[in-house]
């Protein structure tokens, strides 16, 4: 029974220290202040400048789906004119993705929703975010936050591709009657994969 006991002790033991070697082993560059990724979607390309001096949490959480190829074969499944293009949480087969803890809510960080920035997509609860995010495709200053209500956590901007950007914005969209979702692209938009560039 001890030895049992033990041996159940040990495996808990391996599988713990296992999980955190994996986590350790993820390389988000920590130490860069504005690093970038670049989106290859099926329309084209998009680079992203993010900003750790302002939205640290959200960055490193961001980054961690990134590194971790957790964006990788992707839909941008929310699309509407002149508001936002958004994704990360749908396969193709338009199953939704398991997540990580949510992140806490940066949006009082002075970044605001302005055209070509990247944002958390979140629920009601101001603290839900967790892995989709959105870029805005106007000024959405209604989205950030004032002194009663909290915003949508801005954490870096675009800096090559827009035009990409808003070809995507334009595109036809529909409710998907399979998840009974509005403002779903007719023809599938694909983030192909999301990759940290190098410093």
């Amino acid at each position: 029974m001890f030895n049992r006991l033990l041996a159940k002790i040990n495996l808990a033991a391996i599988i713990i220290l296992s999980s955190l070697n994996a986590h350790a082993a993820i390389d988000i560059q920590k130490e860069t202040l504005y690093p970038k990724v670049e989106f290859d979607t099926s329309m084209g390309k998009i680079v992203v400048e993010l900003d750790r001096t302002r939205a640290p949490r959200t960055v490193d959480n961001f980054l961690t789906y990134v590194v971790k190829g957790d964006y990788d074969n992707t839909l941008f499944h929310r699309v509407i004119e002149e508001f936002v293009v958004q994704g990360g949480g749908l396969t193709p087969k338009l199953e939704e993705l398991p997540s990580m803890n949510p992140v806490v809510n940066e949006s009082g960080n002075g970044l605001s929703n302005g055209l070509g920035t990247i944002a958390m997509a979140r629920d009601n609860d101001p603290h839900s975010a967790t892995r989709q995010f959105y870029f805005n495709v106007a000024d959405n200053k209604k989205l950030d936050p004032s002194k009663r209500r909290w915003g949508y956590a801005v954490f870096g901007e675009v800096v090559e591709g827009m035009q990409v950007l808003e070809a995507m914005s334009l595109v036809a969209t529909e409710n998907n009657a399979t998840l009974n979702w509005p403002d779903f692209p007719v023809e599938p938009i694909l983030l192909k994969k999301a990759t940290l560039l190098a410093r």
